[in-house]
């Protein structure tokens, strides 16, 4: 029996502080060690059989470990191999992408990122009509034109946005995929950055942060753009309004990123600086039930202890970072949203005040009916959802357990 050696498959160890921070990259699967338990995975991938690295653990901690249930995590976390090969992977194919990751995000690249928000800086403080305004989103008299453009325009912008943390991910070895969904009306594109807790935690920001670096990279060259193509009596062109109005939409993007009670890029730059596994829940629980005890409902309380004492103690101080989101969400809406609706709307009834038979009267009528469907139907949607939901709940706590099934 102690001959017997257990197949595992490639696994990484990143080590985080006194932790270690053991993946199956190929199947993105983690799990957070100490640094004993590390090294006892580590001697078993080494080829040491089970019972003789419980014997060589003992004699290098001085504590017994249950082994049988140590591997049964293993196997829980699919790290183990259950096919009885030895092991050995196969060579990996090149990986798509990345020779662009690293010209993307190489010393002349980063140069060229800078000149061009320099240029944009130099030229919007001589040219004040290009720093960014609300109006700039109506680049022409037709609302449908203006929906359909800033809808469709966006698109591609949006995708450079996520291809840059998806090539960020490639530049590392890391085969990060990039993908096209959908969250109720909306087209969302969404990268997966496989394999990121793989790499040593100081080249993880990267992948986070290029997505806004992008979006100022974009932002600069729209601006010029609108700049260079200026009409002979120094008005914007339509080439200009239009690249002016997506301007506008990557900067309410870029903010955006500072509502830290999301998960946005920004946040990720926060959790893997704190180095904590799930500061989003966390934090977001312990202001919860900070609020729920001032208001004395004890029973809207949830349990603190689902999550690691590291991630309690550091939740706590980033409640406040949570209400600087909210801020930054509502200075967004007062500055952005809310001044684009307001003039969306006049324009949307002076165009109907025409009379219906007018052209000016339909366009107005769908624009404002687009823009009301913008919010009830996701606004229905999410209610839909949550009620569904509810419903599937309260039948899984009502109906008997059978014995059917496979569990």
């Amino acid at each position: 029996m102690d001959d017997v050696r257990i197949a595992f498959h490639e696994l990484s160890f990143v080590p985080e502080g006194d932790e270690v921070v053991v993946g199956r990259v190929d199947a993105d699967s983690y799990a957070v060690l100490p640094g004993d338990g590390a090294a006892l995975l580590m001697e078993m991938t080494r080829g040491m059989p089970p019972e003789r690295a419980a014997r060589w653990y003992e004699d290098t901690y001085g504590e017994q470990v249950d082994i049988g249930e140590f591997l049964e995590t293993l196997h829980e976390l699919g790290f183990v191999r259950s096919d009885g090969s030895s092991g050995k992977s196969a060579p990996e194919r090149p990986l798509p992408f990345r020779r662009l990751g690293e010209a993307a995000f190489s010393p002349l690249a980063w140069v060229l990122y800078g000149a061009v928000f320099c240029a944009w800086l130099f030229t919007a403080v001589n040219n004040r009509d290009l720093l960014p305004s609300p109006h700039h989103i109506f680049f022409a008299d037709s609302l449908l034109v203006v929906q359909f453009g800033i809808i469709f325009g966006q698109l591609p912008l949006v995708f450079l946005h996520e291809a840059f943390h998806m090539l960020a991910g490639r530049r590392l070895g890391l085969r990060s995929r990039l993908s096209i969904s959908n969250r109720y009306l909306y087209i969302v594109f969404e990268t997966q950055m496989n394999g990121l807790l793989s790499v040593e935690r100081g080249k993880r920001y990267l992948p986070f942060l290029v997505g806004m670096v992008c979006d100022v990279v974009v932002f600069g060259l729209l601006g010029l753009a609108a700049h260079l193509t200026r009409t002979a009596d120094g008005a914007f062109s339509l080439t200009g309004r239009v690249c002016l109005a997506l301007a506008f939409t990557v900067l309410m993007r870029f903010a955006w990123q500072f509502q830290l009670y999301l998960r946005t890029d920004l946040y990720y730059v926060f959790a893997t600086a704190l180095n904590c596994h799930d500061l989003h829940n966390a934090s977001t629980a312990l202001l919860r039930n900070r609020i729920w005890r001032l208001l004395r409902r004890p029973e809207r309380l949830v349990d603190e202890e689902q999550w690691t004492e590291y991630d309690r103690r550091v939740g706590r101080w980033y409640g406040p970072f949570i209400s600087l989101g909210i801020l930054a969400m509502l200075l967004i809406t007062v500055f952005g949203s809310l001044p684009v609706a307001v003039q969306y709307v006049r324009t949307a009834l002076r165009s109907m005040g025409g009379g219906v038979g007018t052209p000016a009267f339909w366009d107005g009528a769908l624009g404002l009916l687009i823009l009301v469907n913008w919010f009830v139907t996701p606004a229905y949607l999410a209610r839909r959802k949550r009620r569904q939901a509810r419903q599937s709940r309260t039948r899984t706590v009502a109906e008997p357990v059978t014995s059917k099934g496979v569990n």
